[in-house]
């Protein structure tokens, strides 16, 4: 008798398998280990003929390489790489088990079926249908899949590139998350593709005051002192800065539109549901995520802490630190907890023009723009090594789908069809370029 979910296709399955491997990952080193879901990547590539090695820094917390010979070893090779942990999910706000890799309505539902166990599994099976074929990829690839990308990678991607950077030798490309999906501009369907991310400053703003009873006249109190910076930092409206990437991605924007509209943010609008996405990448964004203080109910606190989550353009670090400063005052700290690079690289190349040329070949007509996505990837540590970072998980999807609003969101799902396309897709790029 056929196993539950044999008839499925194999890039589904192992999304499937590897979404029912709870990653959660709280950060700060809170975490429940990725060493399961990489032992289960191990086997897979081990199946493939291939060698995998094991990397596990601090414990549970396991990063997982293998190396595929291609048919052109002087050309560079090329770098595909994934994380296989996941941001926290809680399940009574979910629909479904997330964590249970349930196929319904023609969908995957989990925790990492968007972000980013999809693309574990495009990478895997791409790779295996190369190889079960007695075929070789066009050069050198590089299978990486990472540990602890949700928290910035601390414990991740920057240790493995400080300590095995042989695991890349001579590579200067990566492919990986968050790019070559579709959206829709009006009636029109186009493919974003990744070439640069905004900077990431996680920060924690402390305020501090004097502790005292909570029934009388106190106003050193911490708690009120922190609110007040906390609002008006989450309500800064910040002004849209433009880069060559968004630039290029305003004027393919307002093509598909016809329109000569030149404000963004209107532009942004135009795409659906992506706008959220789009316009987070035309500023810098301050959010507030989290909020710590006091023990008791009638006692004041001395101090307050919170959370903010900063994400600026490529090079904007430093300014937008010292406007934050300026907004919170001089009596609030600032704090930086993980602070890591933006990259933006141009939409041209050999690379480029390879993943372009496989998404026509595979939905042709539909144009392909470059957009710098508002979050980040293990992209980043690569780019210590020099090598050029882009997101291209190929995925064609449905005009209604709030594809964006899925990425740490409840009922993450995708398509079963756009896993079959973006394999399909990163097959024939690993093929021929």
């Amino acid at each position: 008798m056929p196993s539950p979910g044999s008839d499925l296709p194999e890039v589904v399955r192992i999304a499937r398998d590897l979404i029912r491997f709870d990653t959660s990952n709280w950060g700060g080193g809170k975490a429940e280990g990725e060493r399961e879901a990489a032992e289960y990547v191990g086997a897979y590539l081990e199946s493939l003929g291939l060698s995998p090695e094991y990397y596990e820094p601090v414990p549970r917390r396991t990063n997982v390489m293998a190396r595929v010979r291609g048919r052109n070893p002087d050309k560079p090779a090329l770098v595909l790489h994934g994380h296989l942990d996941v941001v926290p999910a809680i399940a009574a706000d979910w629909s479904v088990d997330p964590f249970a890799g349930e196929i319904r309505d023609g969908m995957l539902w989990g925790r990492g079926a968007v972000d980013m166990k999809d693309m574990d599994a495009m990478i895997l099976t791409s790779v295996a249908d190369i190889l079960r074929a007695g075929e070789l990829p066009e050069r050198d690839l590089i299978l990486v899949f990472f540990a602890d990308e949700e928290n910035g990678g601390v414990e991740g991607s920057h240790l493995v590139v400080t300590q095995h950077p042989e695991w890349f030798d001579g590579a200067t490309e990566a492919i990986s998350e968050v790019g070559g999906y579709s959206i829709m501009v009006g009636d029109r369907r186009a493919y974003l593709l990744q070439v640069g991310e905004k900077a990431l400053i996680w920060i924690r703003l402390r305020a501090r005051g004097r502790a005292g009873h909570g029934s009388r006249v106190h106003p050193d109190n911490a708690v009120t002192r922190l609110a007040e910076a906390v609002a008006a930092l989450g309500r800064t409206e910040w002004p849209v800065r433009l880069t060559a990437t968004t630039q290029q991605m305003l004027e393919g924007l307002k093509t598909l539109t016809g329109s000569g509209e030149e404000d963004p943010d209107i532009l942004a609008m135009s795409t659906g549901p992506a706008e959220g996405f789009i316009r987070s990448t035309l500023r810098t964004t301050t959010n507030p995520t989290g909020l710590t203080a006091g023990y008791k109910h009638n006692v004041i606190p001395d101090v307050a802490e919170a959370l903010i989550d900063v994400r600026t353009l490529p090079g904007g670090e430093e300014n937008a630190l010292a406007d934050i400063r300026r907004i919170v005052g001089d009596d609030v700290e600032v704090e930086i907890v993980v602070r890591d690079v933006g990259l933006e690289v141009p939409f041209e190349g050999d690379l480029v023009d390879a993943m372009v040329a496989a998404l026509d070949r595979a939905d042709p007509g539909v144009p392909v723009i470059p957009y710098l996505m508002g979050g980040g990837t293990d992209n980043k540590a690569l780019s210590a090594l020099g090598i050029e970072g882009y997101g291209f998980a190929p995925l064609r999807l449905p005009a209604d789908l709030d594809f964006t609003g899925m990425f740490h969101g409840v009922d993450e799902r995708v398509p079963i069809d756009a896993l079959v396309f973006g394999q399909r897709v990163l097959t024939d790029l690993l093929r021929t370029y």
